[in-house]
């Protein structure tokens, strides 16, 4: 009878310890969707008093500190991933484009997948793993140093000083890096298309100029800043809150790097659909 009251306990424990796990789940979302908004609620705040933060920060996140040792910094990272996805998507489409003796339409799907899907997915997740994390190192070994319990002891928002300044950073910065990433893209995709696999320069560009339009490259820029705050958020509240010392910095670095690839791919599918539509349009086509 003991041993079957002891076996009934264990048993309780752990369904209970479940929703246990569940409830801090969302306490720690809570805990971020609270750091997000207090980011950026003090965005006016950060504009006027830490401009010269900002800009430096702007820096760091286009360049790098040591751009030259890693490969041009953020704008290297993004050119480089840019370019083998679309090179990627160039072989693809074109085999795949071949098998229905529609090769001539390879410019039309390029302009389409990079512009919607490809460039601001890739640019996105390259920011996350060179800028974010270095965002996570940052707030994280500030914080096991009490370096951010010190600027509140001292009256300083830390927030807003040294997190809202990020964001804003990486707002700014994003656009040019991304313009960059996906004229890597356009260039990478025509290459693999028209040089490497033979389609004609003229039919391929005809395609394209027709399917590339205005308002498809706002929407495009406006989905790289979008998933630029995501990873901004992500990666700065995890940092904020890191704990236990140096690996409890790491394990934070690796938990805001998964969680923002994640918000990225679950986001992608949502703005995809809310910018561009179900049904991609072709106005110079005629499809709409």
């Amino acid at each position: 009878m003991i041993i079957g009251s002891h076996s009934a306990t264990y048993r309780a424990k752990r369904f209970f310890g479940k929703f246990s796990v569940i409830g801090r789940g969302f306490e720690v979302l809570a805990m971020h969707l609270a750091f997000g908004i207090r980011m950026v609620a003090g965005v006016p705040i950060a504009l006027k008093r830490y401009r010269k933060i900002i800009m430096r920060e702007v820096s760091d996140v286009s360049f790098g500190s040591t751009a030259i040792l890693s490969g041009g910094g953020t704008i290297g990272v993004v050119i480089a991933m840019s370019g083998v996805a679309a090179m990627l998507l160039g072989i693809e489409l074109f085999r795949g484009l071949e098998l229905l003796g529609f090769t001539a339409l390879s410019g039309m799907v390029s302009a389409i997948a990079n512009t919607q899907g490809v460039a601001p997915i890739v640019a996105a997740i390259a920011l996350a793993a060179k800028v974010g994390t270095g965002f996570t190192a940052q707030l994280g070994a500030m914080r096991i140093s009490e370096e951010i319990d010190a600027l509140d002891t001292l009256g300083v928002n830390s927030t807003i000083f040294l997190a809202t300044t990020r964001l804003i950073a990486m707002v700014v910065a994003i656009i040019p890096v991304y313009m960059v990433g996906l004229l890597s893209a356009y260039l990478t995709t025509r290459f693999t298309v028209v040089v490497l696999r033979g389609e004609s320069g003229g039919t391929y560009d005809y395609y394209f100029q027709q399917s590339l339009t205005p308002s498809a490259l706002a929407s495009s820029i406006t989905m790289a800043l979008v998933f630029a705050v995501f990873v901004a958020v992500i990666h700065c509240s995890y940092g904020y809150h890191a704990s236990g010392g140096p690996e409890g910095v790491g394990r934070a670095a690796g938990h805001a790097l998964r969680t923002s690839i994640l918000v990225i791919g679950m986001s992608a599918v949502v703005l995809t659909f809310g910018l561009f539509g179900i049904t991609p349009a072709v106005p110079g086509m005629g499809i709409e």
